[in-house]
């Protein structure tokens, strides 16, 4: 299925949510207004509002918080984005110029720190405060997951259990706040709340594997890797699982090339093909679809309907994409 065909199911609560977030970040200062609508147009494939939208209908029937959450979520999460930009000092983002690109730092900070304010006022306006308190905690997580693996980056010193409990904060967090909120704003079941929930954490570790795997060339396209997470000295999955099963001389070479030579591209193939040798993409890929599978699983327990084939749909979609 294709992300149209995956939207089919939301496609008018979609559109109406464009018209809803656009509306909640307007402001009286023209210099917002057209930053905002900058961010606005240069938009992505919108994945967070559809987990929310299809984790509400699997769960009861939509209504105006649901809305609001899938507008929180999108406040604060772009919030943090445009602040990464700032602290990675990057120029783009999906192929455009970021914020801080075109207005520099001060403007993009303070453009962050409204966009957080906004999100944080929908939510106390409407008295959404169970919604709040899930994406809150996400945002936390977020930056304790961004924090741990700079920390672990210095020494590389990462093993499995850490890079999971990265991966779960960094990106899995918030699938799994846009799974809960989707849940939260249509019942009060905490059962209920609490799987979708796990469902969405299962989806976004099953995500983030998909990710490091496309470093190595992701095993059918193994004649493109990129390298990239290497030369930023990421330790991601295939890599770690490598180092595990290496002997303590090629370990030491290894992580010698990872820290010191990072930016030679003749040395961040051989720690590629190192570990493409030592089964680590064979690995990583098993490790996925346990995610998967448990996503599946957890989604499974739901009366059939064209939004649970939808999410079950995504769940693959995030497993098997090309980019």
């Amino acid at each position: 299925m294709t992300i149209k065909e995956i939207k089919a199911p939301i496609v008018n609560e979609m559109d109406v949510f464009e018209l809803k977030f656009k509306s909640s970040m307007k402001s009286s200062v023209p210099l917002l207004d057209k930053i905002t609508n900058y961010i606005i147009k240069r938009k992505g494939k919108q994945m967070r509002p559809m987990f929310v939208f299809l984790s509400a209908k699997v769960c009861g029937e939509m209504n105006d918080s649901t809305y609001r959450a899938a507008a929180l979520i999108e406040l604060l999460h772009t919030a943090t984005l445009v602040h990464d930009d700032v602290v990675d000092d990057s120029n783009e983002r999906r192929g455009f110029f970021s914020v801080n690109a075109l207005w520099k730092n001060k403007i993009a900070v303070l453009v962050g720190d409204f966009l957080l304010s906004r999100g944080l006022l929908l939510s106390v306006d409407n008295k959404d405060f169970h919604l709040l308190g899930l994406v809150s905690n996400a945002v936390r997580e977020m930056s304790e997951g961004e924090l741990l693996q700079i920390e672990k980056a210095r020494k590389l010193d990462i093993d499995e259990r850490v890079y999971f409990d990265i991966i779960r904060k960094k990106t899995a967090s918030l699938i799994a706040s846009c799974c809960a909120c989707g849940a939260a704003s249509v019942t009060a079941d905490d059962s209920i709340i609490n799987k979708m929930s796990a469902f969405g954490e299962a989806v976004g570790i099953a995500f983030q594997i998909k990710d490091d795997l496309f470093d190595y060339g992701d095993g059918a396209n193994i004649g493109k890797p990129t390298g990239i997470d290497i030369k930023e000295k990421k330790m991601t999955l295939p890599l770690i699982y490598a180092l595990n099963n290496a002997s303590f001389f090629e370990k030491r070479r290894i992580i010698n090339i990872v820290k010191n030579n990072n930016n030679n591209p003749k040395k961040v193939s051989e720690v590629i093909e190192f570990v493409i040798k030592s089964g680590g993409i064979q690995y990583a890929e098993q490790k996925m679809n346990e995610y998967k599978n448990n996503a599946l699983n957890l989604i499974s327990s739901f009366s059939d309907s064209p939004s649970k084939t939808s999410l079950i749909e995504l769940v693959k979609y995030t497993t098997e994409r090309k980019n």
